[in-house]
């Protein structure tokens, strides 16, 4: 299930979690306590920001023994990819008109 743009945009905005996700989606998948080290923030607030990438369907988690492993769901930005190309769509189109218009004044 994927979240829609909204939570993802809302999730994401916070610069621990994007940040937390960066990591995941660029190192694959780690521990909390190695997620911990070098994000400036305690291991309580790492994982209080897992816990809402996880609800945006984000970040899954995985457990072995005493350690949670959490990976990104990169499949998730989906919806963020949709809304993107639909933007990009429509601003080109307004682009390409206002070039039409511009070209016709020129005439």
């Amino acid at each position: 299930m994927s979240a829609a743009p909204d939570v993802i945009f809302k999730t994401l905005a916070d610069p621990t979690r994007r940040a937390l996700f960066e990591r995941l989606c660029r190192e694959g998948e780690t521990t909390v306590g190695a997620l911990t080290q070098g994000a400036g923030v305690s291991q309580p607030v790492v994982s209080k920001h897992l816990g809402v990438l996880k609800l945006a369907g984000l970040v899954r988690d995985r457990h072995e023994g005493r350690n949670t492993h959490y990976s990104a769901q990169l499949d998730a930005l989906a919806p963020l990819t949709d809304w993107t190309q639909q933007m990009t769509g429509f601003w080109e189109s307004r682009i390409d008109r206002l070039e039409d218009l511009l070209k016709r004044m020129d005439q």
